[in-house]
C-alpha cells in the first residue's frame, strides 16, 4: 500500500486559488487506525472560512481540507478491534469525543482544521472516531451527515428532546437546515423556515415545513413567526446566522424557549437584549456538531425513519474548487465530491 499514490487537494497559503491537487504516498495506520478509501466527500460552510483563512488565521499549510467523507476500510491497525477490511464508515470529526461532554480543548483533534481533511483519497480515521454508515444510503448521501445531519440531530434529539407539536424555527435551507427539517417533520415538530427565495420556500414547504417566510419581503421575520403562533412564539430557533439576527431570534422565541446557536454567518459574535432574555427565561445553547454515539443513534435513526439527505449537486474529484465556488452562492442542501 505504501507504495501507492495518494491523490489529495492541498492548501500552501490562504484562498481558494491556493488549493491545488498534490500526490503523496498512501498513510500507514497506526495500531488503532483504520485506513480509508474515500468515495465521497461533502464540504461545509466551515470549509469555506478555513480555505478563505477567516476560521483559523494560524493554519500550518500544507493543508488538506474537508472534515465529511465516506469511504471503505482498505486496512486496520494491529490493534483494531470495531472495524474490518471491507466495512463503510463515516469519520467522527471531532475525534477525540466518543460520548458524554465534550472533551476540554474543543476542535483539539478534529478532521479539517487541526487534522488533515478529507478531500483525499485515502484517509486514516481511528477506529474510536469512526462509524458504520447507514445501509440505505448512497456514498454521496451518506457523505453529507458528520457535521450537517450530527448538528441538526443534535440540536432537535440530544441537547433537548423532540415534543411533538411545538414549534421549531429554521433559518436557512443549507444542508443543518434541510436535515433539521426532515428530522422536526419525524418528530411531529411545527417547523417554520425562513429563506430570501421562495422557490427554496416552496420545496421546504413539499419536504414537510408547517409555515415558511421569506426575510427579504418580510424583514421583521421575527414578529411574522409570532403571529404564526398566535402571539405565543416559537419553542425553538436554529441559529444559523449570529450576529444581530440573534436580537429577532430571541423575540421570536416564546417563554422557555431554546436558541441553539449553529451558525455564523452574519458575524462572530451574538447581539440581543438582555430584557426579554430574562423575561423569557430563554435557554441560550452553543453547538458544535455532536458526539460518537450520538451520530450512531442519529444513524439508525436514518435508517427507521427512511430519512434521505437533499443534495443540490456532486461535483468530480477535478472539480474542487468549482465545488467551493458553488458553496458561496448557497445551496439548497449539500455540495458533494465524488472522490472516486
Amino acid at each position: 500500500m505504501s507504495t501507492d499514490i495518494n491523490r489529495s487537494w492541498q492548501l500552501s497559503g490562504f484562498g481558494l486559488s491556493r488549493l491545488k491537487p498534490a500526490e503523496g504516498g498512501v498513510p500507514e495506520p497506526g495500531p488503532h487506525d483504520l485506513l480509508v478509501r474515500t468515495t465521497a466527500v461533502s464540504l461545509n460552510y466551515k470549509d469555506k472560512m478555513i480555505v478563505e483563512g477567516t476560521l483559523i488565521p494560524d493554519l500550518a499549510f500544507p493543508h488538506v481540507p474537508a472534515s465529511d467523507a465516506v469511504g471503505e476500510v482498505v486496512g486496520i491497525g494491529s490493534a483494531v478491534s470495531r472495524f474490518k477490511v471491507g466495512q463503510r464508515v463515516l469519520g467522527q470529526v471531532i475525534a477525540d469525543w466518543p460520548d458524554g461532554d465534550a472533551p476540554p480543548v474543543l476542535h483539539k483533534h478534529t478532521l479539517g482544521s487541526s487534522l488533515p481533511g478529507t478531500l483525499s483519497e485515502y484517509v486514516p480515521f481511528g477506529e474510536d472516531a469512526a462509524v458504520l454508515a447507514p445501509p440505505s444510503l448512497s456514498d454521496v448521501e451518506a457523505a453529507t451527515l458528520p457535521i450537517a445531519a450530527l448538528t441538526a440531530w443534535f440540536a432537535l434529539a440530544e441537547a433537548t428532546k423532540p415534543i411533538a407539536g411545538q414549534t421549531v424555527l429554521i433559518q436557512g435551507t443549507g444542508g443543518v437546515s434541510l436535515f433539521a427539517l426532515q428530522f422536526a417533520a419525524a418528530f411531529g415538530l411545527r417547523a417554520i423556515v425562513t429563506s430570501s427565495s421562495d422557490d427554496k420556500l416552496r420545496r421546504a414547504r413539499e419536504m414537510g415545513a408547517w409555515q415558511v417566510i421569506n426575510y427579504r419581503t418580510q424583514p421583521a421575520w421575527d414578529e411574522a413567526a409570532r403571529d404564526l403562533t398566535e402571539g405565543m412564539g416559537v419553542n425553538h430557533v436554529l441559529e444559523m446566522v449570529g450576529g444581530d439576527n440573534a436580537r429577532r431570534s430571541i423575540n421570536a422565541l416564546g417563554a422557555d424557549g431554546r436558541l441553539s446557536v449553529i451558525g455564523l454567518l452574519g458575524g462572530m459574535e451574538l447581539n440581543f437584549p438582555i430584557i426579554p432574555f430574562m423575561r423569557n427565561r430563554i435557554i441560550v445553547q452553543g453547538l458544535s456538531i455532536g458526539h460518537r454515539r450520538a451520530f450512531e443513534r442519529m444513524n439508525q435513526a436514518i435508517e427507521a425513519l427512511a430519512i434521505k439527505p437533499v443534495i443540490d449537486k456532486v461535483y468530480g474529484f477535478d472539480q474542487v474548487p468549482q465545488a467551493f465556488e458553488h458553496l458561496e452562492k448557497g445551496p439548497f442542501g449539500k455540495i458533494v465530491i465524488a472522490t472516486s
